[in-house]
């Protein structure tokens, strides 16, 4: 199979448990190393088999010339599942924007480590101000009447520079748990990662409801803060007309984990998924999906949505279907 491509306590413990548990939902590869993810070349489509399906659903550069047809490759673990990333903050309440000539200097982290971040999980390379004692607004400003001594040299040690994913290790799994894939057969590790999946957005849930994530209205920006960001980096519809500024708006949970769905492939040997037979085919978050073709077995809020109850016809019975 292949891929294609808050009660400051409570948020803490949860907040720390959803570090810890989204660690093996992409896991070491181990799973998904058996099975293929096609990702494509002309855009962000991804299909979990062995082969790429055949429905025309490409918006890509030239995607007319093709008839919408998918140009696939080898894909990864990234194309399963996506964290956007965002600004951190070091005060989210002193200072909760980043401005716009401060794009280059303000660190980028994954969204949901961000988020975690600000509820309560101390990381070494990214730290944050805590504060013991209230703030107050006054005229607009605010007051806060907290020693900031020391706070300030932390400050100054901050790692200012853009990191990329291979140095977020806190996202990984830790190297002495790391499941062996001699010790642990595929159902049982498509289980587990299955698990993690669903403890993680339940976590992503429950700090959302104390923590504000926004998202641009026109492009997929996430920021974790009060507010959103000032800087001018949007480049989607009507862009101009903002000075590039981001439109933001309130975040669900699929904008700060992007789940990527993916058509349901019902046999794994069977021949590619026909455009002309698509209304038969359900869908799937690619982690699901990905899991469910590993032996896991398949959760009961995904089974109307992947539709196991509809057998698609065969070639030679498709006009004989209504």
């Amino acid at each position: 199979m292949g891929c294609w491509s808050l009660n400051s306590s409570t948020s803490l413990t949860e907040s720390t448990e959803l570090v810890n548990s989204s660690s093996p939902v992409c896991p070491n590869s181990s799973s998904s190393s058996q099975f293929n993810d096609a990702g494509v070349r002309f855009c962000y489509e991804v299909h979990i088999g062995n082969v790429g399906h055949e429905i025309r659903t490409c918006t890509g550069p030239k995607s007319g010339s093709r008839s919408a047809t998918h140009v696939w490759r080898k894909g990864g673990v990234g194309d399963v599942i996506f964290f956007p990333k965002c600004f951190h903050l070091y005060d989210r309440v002193g200072k909760y924007r980043v401005v716009h000539d401060e794009r280059h200097s303000a660190p980028r982290i994954p969204a949901i480590l961000e988020l975690c971040i600000q509820a309560g999980v101390d990381v070494e390379n990214y730290p944050s101000k805590r504060r013991t004692k209230p703030v107050y607004s006054i005229e607009g400003r605010i007051v806060d009447f907290e020693s900031v001594a020391g706070m300030d040299e932390m400050e100054t040690n901050l790692f200012f520079e853009n990191v990329d994913d291979t140095e977020v290790d806190v996202l990984r799994r830790d190297p002495n748990s790391e499941l062996n894939a001699e010790d642990t057969n595929l159902i049982e590790l498509s289980t587990r990662t299955l698990d993690s999946w669903f403890e993680m957005i339940g976590g992503v849930r429950k700090i959302m409801e104390k923590y504000n994530v926004w998202t641009c209205g026109y492009c997929p920006e996430v920021q974790v803060g009060p507010k959103g960001h000032k800087v001018r980096m949007c480049r989607a519809s009507k862009h101009q007309s903002r000075n590039g500024l981001h439109a933001w708006q309130e975040a669900t949970i699929n904008d700060l984990v992007g789940p990527n769905y993916v058509w349901h492939v019902h046999d794994l040997n069977g021949p590619p998924l026909r455009n002309d037979l698509k209304r038969y085919y359900g869908k799937a978050p690619a982690v699901v999906e990905l899991c469910v073709q590993a032996g896991a077995p398949v959760p009961d809020q995904y089974r109307s949505m992947m539709r196991l109850d509809v057998v698609p016809p065969e070639r030679d019975e498709v006009d004989l279907v209504a």
